[in-house]
């Protein structure tokens, strides 16, 4: 079979269905993208470029539909050149927000399209408003909308849709529920699962294991969508009360979502300053992001993870850490409650409580040797309800073939 992806940042939510297909010799697969990235073993990668980023003259709410178009019209281009080389594939397979999914049927109008959804902004309880420390304006709430467009016309064009969690799923419009089905993209619970004997070798020769107190905090950045602000604010207590923990916060200072701080600030910086000297930098390490091995490790070694979010897209990252039996304090919010039970698989508390967070994580830590089976829940949630080779990887597979051979008969 052959398999044309599109995703601007290669091979994004589809590194392990891709990884499968290619080590399949019977398969060709074909990826466009804007970033090579790391190669992947039989896999064709060709990049495409837009030919100018969106102006900043045009209109706010309009100007991430005008890159979605520029995107759309690479992909496009990069798609026709193929089908003039003789490739024709049969299936196309893309994400689409960035907008390279909305004119991939205009060259290949006979073949299916399965597009992923993430998310569909400006919801009530969802991001928008959620947060009164940084509140969201009007002309957010109108660009969040705006930017819909693009779900819309994504909508339009797919003739299937994935998405990865329920609460995701519940987001969208009835009509277009009926359109995208849920499927993780998988959590590799062999690669990331517990290791009594894993240790982390700090930059200042300190050696942790899992005889330590190590309480994570993991974010692709820090910043107020995953709760960056309250965890911060809830360190003083916890290292107060716990004298021997050590915080070790993954992360790095960009923004991914939401308000970016004025140039040179970061979050990071701000609650720094407010907190002053009752955060003690020699316990609480800020170690950026991570190569991949080393921060299954430092998983593993975690007493505590928190994992605070918005209503929001859920992180790989809390999935792993329960993959990788962490004892998890995370936010009773709607993406987590979907995975994380209270007092079953992990603790709950209310995101904007620094008190309540603090209170659970030192809990947490004066009993964890008599929660084991809060880690083996956490565990076992993510084996039987997101593993990806016994549950995800056929899933995505089986909604592949009927797609196909619904052309094939249809």
């Amino acid at each position: 079979m052959r398999f044309l992806f599109v995703h601007q940042n290669f091979p994004g939510q589809y590194k392990h269905l891709v990884h499968a297909l290619a080590a399949d010799p019977a398969h060709e697969v074909t990826f466009l993208t804007q970033r090579p990235n790391k190669a992947i073993a039989n896999v064709k990668r060709i990049l495409y470029k837009p030919e100018r980023a969106a102006s900043p003259r045009t209109h706010p709410y309009v100007r991430g539909i005008e890159s979605a178009v520029l995107n759309a019209q690479a992909a496009y281009r990069a798609a026709m050149a193929l089908k003039k080389g003789g490739f024709t594939p049969d299936i196309l397979i893309g994400h689409n927000a960035w907008g390279e999914t909305l004119y991939l049927k205009e060259a290949y109008p006979d073949v299916p399209l399965l597009s992923y959804f993430e998310f569909f902004f400006g919801n009530a309880g969802t991001d928008v408003g959620f947060d009164p420390e940084y509140p969201d304006n009007t002309d957010a709430l109108f660009k969040q909308r705006t930017i819909n467009c693009v779900n819309l016309l994504g909508l339009h064009n797919a003739d299937a849709g994935q998405t990865p969690t329920l609460w995701q799923h519940s987001q969208y419009p009835a009509w277009a529920r009926e359109k995208i089905t849920v499927v993780h993209e998988g959590i590799d619970t062999e690669a990331i699962k517990p290791d009594p004997a894993a240790f982390v070798q700090l930059k200042d020769g300190r050696t942790l294991t899992r005889q330590d107190e190590v309480i994570t905090y993991v974010a692709r950045n820090l910043e107020p969508y995953r709760g960056f602000h309250i965890f911060m604010r809830a360190l003083p207590e916890i290292l107060s009360r716990r004298p021997n923990a050590i915080v070790i916060v993954v992360g790095a200072d960009e923004v991914s979502y939401g308000v970016r701080p004025a140039a040179g600030d970061t979050y990071r910086k701000r609650l720094l300053a407010e907190l002053k000297d009752r955060v003690d930098t020699k316990r609480v390490l800020f170690v950026g992001w991570l190569a991949y091995s080393l921060y299954v490790r430092v998983l593993r070694v975690s007493s505590v993870h928190v994992y605070l979010t918005y209503p929001f897209v859920l992180s790989w990252s809390l999935l792993e850490a329960m993959a990788a039996g962490c004892l998890v304090v995370g936010s009773r919010t709607a993406p987590v409650v979907e995975v994380l039970r209270d007092g079953e698989n992990g603790f709950l508390v209310d995101f904007f409580s620094p008190a309540e967070l603090a209170q659970a994580v030192v809990a947490a830590l004066a009993r964890r040797d008599q929660l084991q089976d809060l880690r083996n829940n956490a565990r076992k949630t993510i084996v039987e309800r997101f593993d990806l080779r016994s549950v995800c990887l056929p899933r995505q597979i089986s909604l592949v073939n009927s797609l196909v051979d619904g052309v094939r008969t249809g």
